[in-house]
């Protein structure tokens, strides 16, 4: 492989994400995050540590962010030592961050003006199948720069598919997490329900699992209620809040009413002001529940 890919946000996903641009065969230059270990791997691979955003911007062909939200990407890419600052005729940024819609497409205005391409390559499922290459990931590009960008996102996919023009990738992972979030804040409260009426989280579990409404969500969402493991869906809830409050700003753009967007976004809002928004998703489960009066043992 010829290009140089930079890469910055080094979390859950984008970790290993990394991973497999660096094994690939891409060379790799990538930011560390705040804890090293992810950056130390990646070196340890054959990654090159970068020292800032614009050192990115400057050195490479195409830079993947995978970042908290489009707040933090619009800083990367426009602000003060951002990659627009030093970043070369024909640089590609794919934005692989849960992002609004809305900036993603101000973003990509303000690119082109640069002579850069934005792509939006927003990803599905979890850490663990972003270790494997086995993501999915929805495009917004013209056809032309998708073609460009796909044996890059086919580094860390399973499955790709093209949306249509920018932004339809954000659009899409919105949706598709309004559909996920949507269900986590549905089982948790028919969870406290079922408690507080007799019926245990276990038996719950084993009257759904292998019928209609089981799902592959649902068993990881479940593997922590009855399991307790704390790892099962690493997704935190404030990441939910974000991704449902963006979905519900853009059904209001739309002129689309919102009476089940906006009741999923309050879920994921109250966990996030009481104090709970760096747990995972799952345990917003043990929240319901004890707003209810009810105290699961671990």
């Amino acid at each position: 492989m010829t290009d140089t890919i930079g890469f910055i946000g080094l979390g859950y996903m984008g970790h290993g994400m990394a991973k497999n641009i660096v094994e690939k065969g891409f060379a790799l230059r990538a930011l560390p995050n705040r804890k090293r270990e992810a950056i130390e791997d990646l070196v340890g691979r054959g990654a090159t540590e970068a020292s800032s955003v614009a050192e990115i911007g400057e050195t490479c062909d195409m830079v993947v962010l995978c970042l908290p939200g489009s707040p933090e990407v619009e800083a990367v890419v426009t602000g003060p030592g951002g990659l627009l600052s030093t970043a070369r005729s024909g640089l590609v940024i794919l934005d692989s961050s849960t992002s609004n819609p809305v900036s993603t497409r101000r973003l990509a205005e303000l690119c082109a003006e640069k002579g850069v391409s934005f792509v939006d390559a927003p990803l599905s499922r979890t850490p663990k199948e972003a270790w494997t290459g086995t993501l999915d990931c929805m495009v917004g590009a013209t056809p032309e720069l998708f073609e460009k960008v796909r044996p890059l996102i086919d580094t860390w996919s399973g499955k790709i598919v093209h949306t249509g023009d920018i932004g339809s990738g954000h659009t899409m992972k919105l949706l598709n997490n309004f559909l996920s979030l949507g269900y986590g804040a549905l089982y948790a409260e028919a969870l406290a329900i079922g408690q507080k009426s007799g019926v245990s989280p276990e038996i719950f579990h084993s009257v759904l699992t292998g019928g209609r409404m089981d799902c592959g969500f649902y068993q990881t969402f479940m593997q922590y209620v009855v399991g307790r493991d704390r790892d099962a869906h690493k997704f935190t809830l404030k990441n939910a809040h974000k991704d449902t409050r963006y979905l519900v700003s853009m059904a209001n753009e739309s002129g689309v009413s919102t009476h089940i967007a906006s009741a999923v976004k309050n879920s994921y809002a109250t966990a996030e002001s009481i104090g709970r928004g760096d747990d995972f998703v799952p345990m917003l489960s043990d929240i319901v529940a004890e707003l209810n009066g009810i105290k699961r043992e671990d």
